[in-house]
């Protein structure tokens, strides 16, 4: 079975309860539950873990707005492309196995960034994944589908 390549891990990031910003992390622990040490790990499988493309930063630099990567809220930063992925769609990154579990809805919180953000990425902030099977993703690793 021949394995398509959609992008690589660009950077992984959590968030806890006690740090104010996002945390970046250069591997991540993965299990059914989400991103262990992530403070909505096992609050909700289906919006536990968020993953962004490089290519939602780009569209708001193209639109002057420059922002550091991470203030999506995403878990995992992909350089590639996310848009190939659908609901319920199968995807591996590592050793990891995910199913796209919902489309990120828009936040108000990024309006704090920039009012005209939460528009611009009504369809390009991110997606929500849950994690099928059990493992370890790291920065480099591959985003395939089979």
């Amino acid at each position: 079975m021949s394995k398509k390549i959609l992008g690589t891990v660009k950077e992984l990031y959590i968030s806890t309860s006690q740090e104010p910003s996002r945390i970046l992390k250069s591997e991540l622990q993965i299990d059914e539950n989400g991103v262990i040490g992530d403070k909505f790990y096992g609050k909700d499988s289906l919006r536990s873990i968020l993953i962004s493309s490089t290519d939602a930063y780009t569209l708001a630099k193209n639109t002057n707005i420059d922002m550091a990567y991470g203030v999506l809220g995403e878990n995992i930063l992909i350089e590639g492309t996310i848009r190939d992925l659908n609901l319920d769609d199968f995807f591996y990154i590592g050793e990891v196995s995910f199913q796209i579990a919902q489309n990120c809805t828009i936040c108000k919180g990024l309006s704090k960034i920039d009012a005209k953000l939460p528009k611009l990425l009504k369809d390009d902030r991110g997606i929500f994944i849950q994690a099928i099977s059990n493992g370890n993703i790291k920065n480099g690793d591959e985003l395939y589908i089979l």
